[in-house]
């Protein structure tokens, strides 16, 4: 699929999944197969654990993480030890995880492995820098954590594949109205790089309270944006006069509704960064055994998102 060789145009790529086996591991592994590694270094690591056998929560079994020859990867000592490939390693880091110093090694031959890598996204930073300068990593690859989207920010990652499923809601409108809504948010437009600070008030999430004037063309919020804080500005009233500002997508946590309630009223919300989204990959199979129709998935996300959608078992089939 084309999106593969388009991660090629970035240094890092974060795979997130929106929701526990929406197929984000399926959709690395496809990565991983197909990526074109003549003269190139790629490196794959995961902000948080991911390749287990079985599902910690669900019980259920879930796909290994299997590394081809040549390629980097990192992870914990105690997952590293476990692995079950030949490998040369390159590294051991000063940071340090719940389970062990952080690994870096070369695959010397096929092999599966439990990726367990920097559990924040300011060491996940410093290792990602530290990989590029000292060993020419061309490309990482980040496997993101459930309910952690930082590993998509800006901050960390260059562009970001998003992978939805019947996990997620077993209705097909409903699915494709959240991976929207989603998407919408991953899309904001960008705001003015340099405001009028005479213009512009800051409001946190943790005190809401903030005094709009009206002259106010700008509120920047930092940390993360919640509902009772888009509740607050829109019950204020007056947002025709001014937008919203967040670092990133990865700070937005406001339900659907609550946004529109925002947007009706005259609401503009902006990002003072954006990740550049690739592509969208589906599951059509919930983890009760509910299967939606993937041809009509992809055909009404394709539709409403105006970005190639994929069912990776189906493609490969």
């Amino acid at each position: 699929m084309p999106f593969v060789h388009e991660l090629l145009n970035y240094r890092s790529v974060a795979v997130v999944g929106m929701e526990k086996n929406c197929g984000k591991t399926e959709c690395l592994n496809y990565i991983i197969r197909r990526m074109p590694l003549d003269g190139r270094r790629v490196c794959v690591t995961s902000i948080g654990l991911d390749g287990e056998r079985t599902d910690q929560v669900t019980r259920t079994p879930k796909p290994e993480i299997v590394l081809r020859e040549g390629m980097f990867f990192s992870t914990s000592e105690t997952h590293y030890r476990a692995r079950r490939m030949v490998s040369e390693l390159v590294d051991v880091s000063d940071e340090t995880t719940a389970l062990g110093r952080l690994i870096t090694a070369k695959v010397v031959s096929e092999g599966k492995v439990i990726l367990s890598g920097p559990s924040s996204t300011a060491s996940l930073r410093r290792w990602m820098d530290g990989l590029s300068s000292g060993f020419g990593i061309d490309l990482t690859i980040i496997d993101g954590a459930l309910s952690r989207k930082s590993s998509a920010s800006p901050a960390v990652s260059d562009a970001m594949v998003l992978a939805t499923g019947a996990a997620l809601s077993s209705s097909l409108s409903t699915l494709v109205d959240l991976t929207a809504f989603c998407v919408g948010m991953i899309r904001l437009p960008l705001a003015e790089t340099h405001p009028d600070t005479a213009r512009s008030v800051t409001v946190s999430s943790m005190a809401p309270d903030v005094e709009i004037c009206e002259d106010t063309e700008r509120v920047d919020v930092t940390g993360a944006l919640t509902d009772r804080l888009l509740a607050r500005l829109t019950q204020d009233g007056g947002l025709d006069r001014y937008e919203v500002v967040v670092e990133d997508f990865t700070r937005i946590f406001v339900t659907p509704g609550q946004y529109r309630s925002f947007v009706r009223a005259g609401g503009r919300l902006r990002v003072r960064r954006r990740t550049v989204l690739l592509a969208v990959c589906v599951n059509p199979l919930a983890p009760n055994g509910y299967r939606l129709d993937s041809e009509l998935l992809c055909a009404r996300l394709s539709d409403k998102l105006q970005i190639p959608v994929y069912d990776i078992k189906r493609h490969e089939a």
